[in-house]
């Protein structure tokens, strides 16, 4: 088992995913789908599990992509429907907009923590010379890491805007984490990839990224490590940094 370490004598940036990574929003995320499927399976199937049916179909896909993934599951099809659907209607659509109502609406009371050892780990690779990245499938990415209060330790950030603008598969694709890369104008091995997923895992492997990082702060380690994971922690606070950024030369 590999030791718990990014070199950054071969890694230059790390870009990490927001939910459950960055931003402690993974339980509320959990529990506004809970909200929602538990009304809509009411008589067809059994409830939603807050954690094994969220860490298998939905965390770290893009909300309708969750939503199809789990009633694929379930065994049950609803049509796709429209962004103009009310929230709530028993389509694709009226459930994901039904259960970014109720996140929302989380955030709006309670506000958005980011995880203290993160926020460390953040500090201690700026100042290394490594460059960092946010990457989030919702497209209210931006809002959260903001509204954390941690926007200033990233040079950028692609979410669910920028899927959409530019016709992103979400993951497992890798798509948006290359898009971090590219933006960052480094090779995919060069990066580091951080995420608490295993779409997510799974993405950075197909992506062939310098280093796949899990957090697997619920467990299901093994799982993370067989979707690709070469290092995995429960806690950013386990992951030491070694060396620094060399400095570009002209």
């Amino acid at each position: 088992m590999n030791e718990p370490v990014i070199d950054l004598t071969s890694i230059s940036a790390v870009v990490f995913d927001t939910d459950g990574v960055v931003t402690d929003t993974a339980r509320g995320h959990a529990a506004a789908w809970k909200h929602v499927f538990d009304a809509f399976l009411r008589g067809r199937s059994a409830p939603f599990d807050i954690r094994d049916d969220y860490l298998r179909h939905v965390d770290g896909r893009p909300r309708l992509d969750g939503i199809r993934a789990f009633l694929t599951a379930r065994g049950i099809t609803v049509p796709e429907g429209s962004p103009d659907d009310e929230p709530g209607a028993a389509t694709v659509h009226g459930l994901g907009l039904a259960k970014d109502q109720i996140f929302m609406a989380q955030v709006e009371k309670y506000g958005v923590a980011a995880f203290p050892s993160t926020v460390v780990l953040l500090h201690e690779l700026r100042r290394r010379g490594a460059r960092t990245a946010a990457v989030s499938a919702s497209l209210h990415g931006r809002k959260l890491v903001t509204s954390a209060g941690v926007m200033h330790l990233f040079d950028l950030l692609v979410d669910g805007n920028d899927a959409a603008l530019m016709n992103l598969p979400g993951k497992p694709d890798p798509a948006l984490f290359l898009e971090a890369a590219r933006r960052l104008a480094l090779p995919a091995v060069k990066v580091a990839v951080v995420d608490a997923a295993l779409p997510g895992v799974e993405a950075g492997r197909k992506g062939a990224f310098g280093l796949v990082v899990a957090v697997a702060r619920e467990g299901g380690a093994a799982e993370l490590r067989a979707a690709g994971a070469e290092v995995v922690v429960s806690d950013l606070a386990e992951l030491a940094i070694q060396g620094k950024v060399p400095p570009v030369t002209s």
